[in-house]
């Protein structure tokens, strides 16, 4: 079975001579469909770096990088372009929503650029707001939703359509507690309907939500452990 993301060997170097950071080093990494895989470390430990080499939004200076099995080195500047638009699903720390439009423009926005018909677009993105428990927030702009709705519509945009890799980038950094704690749950939420996913945090209680918690320092891999039950495990056991 072809994994949803596979590294092979992943570098990722910065400047060169004296100036040179070598922000990755021989990194392996793969993600199945329906797994939740929380990347840890210190501050400039690469994890940053990872997620945009396994989106595409960046190239790996040595090694491989394939999403579905096809190999993201091998594709044109558009068709990298055209994979993050239906398979890849980016979640920012800062939401990044556009204010111009509402919140199901936001989220139809990729299948449009893709070319469905705007009102096609517009069901589907709805139908994945219902499910994110988000769609009664549609037409409000994104500056007129809280932190907590403006993250449920950024995590919509990530997974609608086909998507099958959702990569989060510290998700939760600008949300409280329990605000924190329903994102990873929707990130949870959408494992469970096949999407594979990525999610880098700081916080060991929301890594606890993932099937698989990997440890980067110095930009190399030095640990990866099975989660500990959850609090998602924990309510189910009661």
């Amino acid at each position: 079975m072809t994994s949803a993301l596979e590294l092979r060997q992943v570098s990722k170097v910065y400047g060169s001579g004296p100036t040179e950071v070598h922000a990755l080093c021989e990194v392996d990494l793969s993600v199945e469909r329906g797994e939740l895989v929380a990347i840890m470390g210190p501050s400039g430990s690469g994890k940053s770096t990872l997620l945009t080499i396994a989106g595409s939004l960046e190239q790996a200076t040595s090694g491989h990088v394939l999403v579905d099995g096809v190999e993201l080195a091998g594709l044109s500047r558009s068709e990298r372009a055209r994979m993050r638009r239906r398979s890849i699903g980016y979640v920012f720390q800062d939401f990044n929503l556009l204010a111009g439009l509402t919140a199901v423009e936001n989220v139809s926005l990729p299948l449009e650029l893709d070319g469905v018909g705007a009102k096609a677009a517009r069901a589907t993105g709805l139908e994945a707001m219902e499910q994110l428990d988000v769609a009664d927030q549609a037409d409000r702009y994104a500056d007129e939703l809280s932190g907590g709705q403006r993250q449920r519509v950024a995590i919509t945009r990530a997974v609608v359509g086909e998507r099958g890799l959702l990569l989060a980038d510290e998700p939760t950094g600008a949300l409280d507690s329990v605000n924190g704690e329903a994102v990873m749950r929707l990130l949870r939420g959408a494992t469970r309907r096949g999407i594979a996913g990525v999610v880098v945090t700081h916080e060991a209680q929301l890594a606890s939500w993932a099937d698989r918690v990997v440890f980067l320092r110095d930009g190399r891999v030095v640990d990866q452990t099975v989660a500990p039950p959850g609090p998602e495990s924990l309510l189910a056991a009661r």
